[in-house]
């Protein structure tokens, strides 16, 4: 099977080729899934959450840390939104949409669309700048947060959306094909958490344009490269979220914050 192939996501529901595909590399790419039209509005979303954020000092949402750095032109910036779909209502209606209740035939029955667990919708900004706190992301899986949080390890999809084009010299998601499959010692040990950000003879660049949507499994080792590029032409800006199964987690605003995001500092 080609992994450079790229699919279309359809209101029919996945295909028994792109489950295949999915079950062979544990991650898939999706073309076109937002409208120039939609990218313009989830942009505007982000900025209204920023200002607000910004002036309040807003410092967490539901006990996980938002991310602040600064821009090419040494403006403060959130780089790491969290529950972004709860503070704003064209955010929370992009995650209704019938196509994304598709995605959870890749983990099967009981599966759901986490906006309200984990981290919510993630949104991240990665710029290549002096002063920006979020360059890069070294190698990890999602799935090694349920084993701080919850000593399980639960099945887990991470749905990327992105609003920016994110070509391998913006750093672009690197991942390790059919990772997912190699067992927990594979997943716990192949390399060190976050710290290791050196490039790994089987990855593959996930090159995507603004409005693509990407999935990989919650096992799938996988990281961000610092860009090539400087300044607002390494601007990329991808929103996440979790499809998960297992026992419902909701977070509020009493929720502790998990041991995991006790590292961030660590990650710039």
């Amino acid at each position: 099977m080609d992994i450079t192939k790229e699919f279309v996501l359809g209101k029919e529901g996945i295909t028994p080729e792109q489950k295949a595909f999915f079950d062979e590399f544990g991650f898939i790419h999706f073309k076109n899934y937002l409208t120039p039209e939609q990218i313009q509005d989830a942009l505007h979303a982000v900025a209204d959450i920023e200002k607000e954020w910004i002036n309040a000092s807003v410092e967490k949402i539901n006990g996980i840390p938002i991310k602040y750095g600064k821009d090419e032109n040494g403006q403060p910036i959130v780089q790491r939104f969290a529950f972004s779909s709860l503070q704003n209502e064209f955010l929370h209606h992009l995650l209704q949409d019938e196509r994304l209740q598709h995605l959870k035939h890749f983990l099967g029955k009981g599966a759901r669309i986490a906006e309200t667990e984990k981290d919510g919708l993630v949104i991240n900004h990665y710029v290549n700048t002096g002063e920006s706190n979020f360059t890069k992301l070294g190698w990890h899986t999602d799935g090694l947060r349920d084993l701080f949080t919850q000593f399980k390890l639960n099945p887990m999809l991470n749905v990327g959306i992105y609003l920016d084009d994110s070509p391998k010299e913006k750093g672009s998601l690197r991942i390790i094909p059919g990772t997912h499959n190699k067992g927990l010692s594979d997943m716990l040990f192949r390399k060190k958490y976050f710290v290791d950000n050196t490039e790994d003879p089987d990855e593959f660049i996930v090159e995507a344009s603004a409005g693509d949507l990407t999935v990989h499994s919650g096992r799938l080792w996988h990281r961000v490269a610092l860009a090539t590029l400087q300044g607002a032409a390494s601007k990329r800006r991808v929103m996440y979220f979790p499809i998960i199964k297992g026992k419902y987690h909701p977070k509020t605003h009493r929720s502790p914050t998990p041991i995991y995001h006790k590292f961030n500092k660590f990650i710039k």
